[in-house]
């Protein structure tokens, strides 16, 4: 029973914050401007530098295997950094805000897809140790808030985008 614990966790993170979501974020944020409903969420996002964890066997029980480890913990921080120049550049008004919050989309999706199937594929469940809580709990958020984000920046009901 213990090999479906991380795989449990995952999916009942992702049916809790898909339920956040739908419920609560969603709905206010298709009442104010793009910019007030992406910011919270692109400041939740710059606290991926946690990834860098990945990387410390102090952390982990065991030395994660590289192919995991490094695309993990780095594609986190180069989300992370992303995500705080966009949420920089819609606080300023910037014409490049919403490239960049497509960027950091993108980016940091195919970060969190990559880092899933190479975990999934390289590293035993037991191996993670305290950062166990990072796909636990965190990457189901994760994963939901860019589903928002994208959702936002598709959603024609933003009128004035850079407006908060």
């Amino acid at each position: 029973m213990t090999e479906l614990a991380l795989p449990l966790s995952i999916v009942l993170g992702l049916v809790i914050y898909t339920l956040v979501s739908r419920w609560y974020l969603w709905p206010w944020m298709r009442r104010v401007s793009l910019a007030e409903a992406v910011t919270p969420i692109l400041l939740f996002h710059a606290f991926r530098y946690i990834g860098l964890a990945f990387l410390l066997p102090g952390v982990t029980a065991e030395a994660l295997d590289p192919r995991f480890a490094l695309p993990a913990a780095y594609g986190d921080l180069a989300a992370a950094l992303l995500a705080l120049a966009a949420a920089l550049l819609l606080r300023r008004g910037s014409a490049l805000a919403i490239p960049a919050v497509w960027l950091f989309s993108v980016v940091g999706l195919a970060d969190m897809l990559n880092a899933v199937t190479q975990g999934w594929l390289h590293v035993p469940d037991p191996e993670f140790g305290a950062t166990y809580f990072i796909p636990a709990v965190v990457v189901p958020a994760l994963v939901t808030t860019h589903v928002l984000v994208i959702a936002a920046l598709l959603d024609v009901r933003h009128r004035s985008p850079l407006s908060a």
